[in-house]
């Protein structure tokens, strides 16, 4: 489904409240997935599940592993730097390196420093943002805000996540889920263009033993008694996830719609948090938008958590599923509980 910008009728939120800001547009997006495939029949070896049963209940094939040594910033170093090319900027003309994450390379110092040495970004300033699922989209909007106030011209925002490390692989219900990836992109103002028309964020901490890794900061320190008890890997109450996802997503969507006076037959391309099929068939039904509107990648690379949309983003741009002008909606929903949703115009 393709848009034309001269039909397209929507308001920009943000100008009515910054007089004196700039608009900020997605100038290049990049992405890095590892090259070693899991299957599900390579996940029947390991655990007592099926193909079958996999792809009923989830719509995922297969996921991607880091290699052996590969680390979650040499994931988002990689997308990074396919971003700067896309965007045509150097890696010094970077002023500030935004990472979303939920498994880094170690507590401190930040996986964006530790990107920020890989790309050589020497003038950029640079730290982490936690958010689970939706900490790409709640980068973007971070990102944006300093791009808006004129503090800085050009903010590179990084999903990256290596699940692999925080998977039980023992556990059949969630194990068969996750994978490995990254995915960028860069922030500048663009003369003419609205860009991030406006991003929805929303959390519920009352719900985030629902969806943890217990074990491993200062609630409950690593021991061996954690160890033993697997505290330091992903645990999930799926059907309750299931349902606070589906619910959240929509209201966010649908909220960030009702900013911009959108509606969703305006959209070219509906870009919703890689987690389970049945998830995103329910968003889309929800939200009354059509099959070719939805860019699904969920079945070639499981979740990915903050990496999701952004891996997702990159590959419909590339392929032509967004074009210059074009309507573009990002719906997420991660641990925490946290959620978004970022309406943009290419």
């Amino acid at each position: 489904m393709k848009s034309s910008q001269k039909s397209l009728s929507f308001i920009n939120p943000r100008a009515k409240h910054n007089f004196q800001g700039r608009t900020c547009s997605i100038a290049g997006v990049g992405s890095y997935v590892p090259e070693r495939v899991l299957t599900n029949q390579d996940l029947e070896k390991m655990v007592e599940t099926s193909d079958e049963w996999i792809t009923t209940r989830t719509g995922i094939k297969e996921r991607r592993l880091a290699a052996p040594g590969e680390t979650t910033s040499d994931m988002g170093a990689e997308a990074a730097r396919r971003a700067l090319a896309d965007a045509g900027v150097a890696p010094e003309d970077l002023d500030l390196i935004i990472v979303a994450t939920v498994t880094p390379d170690m507590p401190f110092p930040s996986t964006a420093c530790l990107i920020q040495a890989k790309l050589g970004a020497r003038r950029a300033a640079a730290f982490d943002i936690e958010a689970a699922c939706s900490g790409f989209v709640y980068g973007l909007e971070i990102g944006q805000q300093f791009v808006m106030s004129r503090t800085y011209d050009t903010v590179l925002v990084v999903g990256a996540e290596k699940l692999s490390s925080i998977v039980d692989w023992t556990d059949r219900n969630t194990c068969v889920l996750f994978g490995d990836g990254a995915g960028a992109a860069v922030l500048r103002n663009r003369d003419g263009a609205h860009g991030l028309l406006t991003v929805c964020m929303g959390a519920d901490g009352g719900k985030g033993s629902l969806l943890q890794v217990p074990a491993g900061g200062s609630a409950m320190p690593a021991s061996e008694e954690t160890v033993k008890r697997r505290l330091h890997y992903i645990r999930m109450e799926g059907r309750e996830t299931f349902k606070n996802a589906v619910q959240a997503m929509c209201a966010a969507a649908e909220e960030a719609l009702r900013r911009c006076r959108a509606d969703i037959s305006q959209v070219a391309c509906i870009i919703p948090h890689q987690a389970n099929r049945r998830i995103i068939d329910a968003v889309a039904a929800r939200l009354k938008a059509k099959p070719d509107q939805v860019y699904v990648n969920l079945d070639r690379y499981g979740n990915t958590s903050a990496a999701s949309v952004a891996i997702a983003l990159d590959e419909a741009a590339r392929s032509g599923r967004i074009q210059r002008g074009d309507l573009a909606l990002l719906t997420v929903f991660g641990g925490g509980f946290t959620w978004g949703s970022a309406l943009l115009e290419w």
